[in-house]
């Protein structure tokens, strides 16, 4: 297990990072990440593999939400992909790559894999080498997490010296239709922390009071949670995170 730097507790998080399409900063987009660093916040993004095997700076698999493309990330290369504008700004996808350069350690960074196969199931492994390919000479405060424990493992052999946690939640159907029900109910008791070698979760703001979550804050865990949106749900989110990864307001830094 490798120890969260100090920062990842103290300073809010900006969920994809400091976004909002109408002031032209559209979600983990460089603008947004930017925006940031400039309010004293640390940053969550997304990384999704590129057709040509670079991570990207992109929340969904598909771009149709968030361009005026349509398709799968992954059918398209790296220098495709950076010349297809974000809708709501003027800039491209990012590469991670880009992302390290422009933060320069002026804000912890807080990277999500996205489960590749849709099944949480073992990985191929080319996102995994491709982050820790990225973040290998990167000297800022940074850690890695992913919903897919079979990522995080992967994460662990690769960059040992970087923190890492997993993303954790109520796995309700609903939200996860594309689940067996047998996973859902795996994951959702989240088994594999020790496994993993973690030392952090960011769980689901609603669902905070799962027992486990409580006994694994009491065996030193750090708890993180998503997404918080207002400063009422922030104020009770706090009684269990010890940090939050908030949108849709500007949350209090600390003093």
């Amino acid at each position: 297990m490798t120890d969260l730097p100090d920062e990842f507790r103290r300073l809010p998080i900006a969920h994809r990072a400091l976004h909002d399409v109408a002031d032209g900063r559209p979600e983990n987009s460089r603008a947004a990440i930017a925006a940031a660093i400039e309010a004293g916040y640390g940053i969550e993004l997304d990384l999704q593999l590129s057709r040509d095997g670079r991570a990207m700076v992109f929340h969904d698999y598909e771009l149709d939400r968030l361009t005026d493309a349509t398709g799968f990330v992954r059918n398209h290369s790296m220098s495709e992909l950076t010349e297809i504008p974000l809708t709501g700004g003027h800039e491209g996808i990012p590469t991670l790559a880009e992302i390290l350069d422009l933060v320069a350690g002026r804000a912890p960074l807080l990277i999500e894999l996205k489960d590749q196969h849709g099944q949480m199931g073992v990985t191929d492994g080319r996102l995994e080498h491709a982050t820790c390919q990225d973040i290998q000479r990167y000297s800022g405060p940074l850690a890695v997490m992913s919903f897919n424990p079979n990522s995080v493992v992967q994460l662990a052999d690769l960059a040992p010296n970087v923190p890492r946690g997993i993303v954790t939640g109520a796995y309700k159907v609903e939200n996860w239709p594309m689940l067996p029900q047998e996973t859902r109910d795996h994951l959702r008791e989240i088994p594999d922390y020790e496994a993993t070698k973690s030392s952090f979760i960011s769980h689901q703001v609603s669902d905070l009071d799962r027992q486990r979550v409580a006994d694994l804050k009491s065996k030193g865990a750090a708890i993180f949670t998503w997404t918080v949106r207002s400063v009422e749900q922030e104020i009770v989110a706090r009684q269990v995170a010890d940090n939050i990864t908030f949108e849709g307001y500007r949350a209090a830094l600390p003093s």
